[in-house]
């Protein structure tokens, strides 16, 4: 894996372990964006993982019957939780698409230069525990924000956010736009903002 990359899943996975699914603790009245990128950043992180166990195992990037059961899935722990389903159903797919922006990124990078080295990661045993506890977590987060989804200000709210959890972290270019595009749907009218 290339510096960059392994800098920002280090520094995810980092913040990860150092605060387990814990919420984060930032921008007064927006502690709540706060506390959902924190999440997503926790569960993009976890994309190198994945993509380095498909990569062993000669598995396509895309996995539409898992993907479909995850949404699935999600729609029923978000009615659970009070959260709107297809709300919960557009924020993961855009959880799924950017993981496989990291995911493509990854694979072109291996191609043309060195190939992740050592053993891959065991979905089963490591990965998956961890992106279900995530999956549970975030939706516990969407239930938090879904009250600022109709605000006029949502899209600054979300951009101003993001930018301030990019200052405290660092992301190379195909990060940094994953994570943007894992925040697509956060707002009703959809977009994040004046992210530059």
């Amino acid at each position: 894996m290339n510096r960059p990359y392994r800098f920002a899943a280090s520094c995810a996975l980092a913040l990860a372990a150092a605060f387990p699914f814990a919420p984060a603790h930032a921008d007064g009245g927006d502690t709540a964006l706060t506390n959902l990128i924190a999440l997503v950043s926790q569960r993009l992180a976890l994309a190198e993982p994945v993509a380095r166990w498909k990569w062993a195992n000669h598995q396509e990037i895309t996995d539409t019957p898992r993907e479909n059961a995850l949404l699935a899935d999600v729609e029923k722990r978000a009615a659970a939780a009070n959260v709107d389903p297809a709300f919960a159903r557009a924020f993961f797919q855009d959880q799924i698409d950017a993981s496989k922006e990291v995911q493509n990124a990854l694979f072109a990078s291996w191609r043309s230069a060195q190939p992740p080295q050592g053993p891959a990661p065991d979905l089963a045993t490591s990965t998956r525990p961890l992106l279900d506890k995530l999956t549970q977590a975030l939706v516990a987060g969407l239930a938090r924000v879904q009250p600022l989804r109709t605000a006029d200000d949502c899209p600054s709210r979300v951009a101003q956010s993001l930018a301030n959890w990019k200052s405290l972290t660092r992301y190379d270019a195909v990060h940094s736009s994953a994570l943007t595009h894992a925040l697509g749907h956060v707002c009703e009218t959809g977009g994040v903002g004046a992210t530059g």
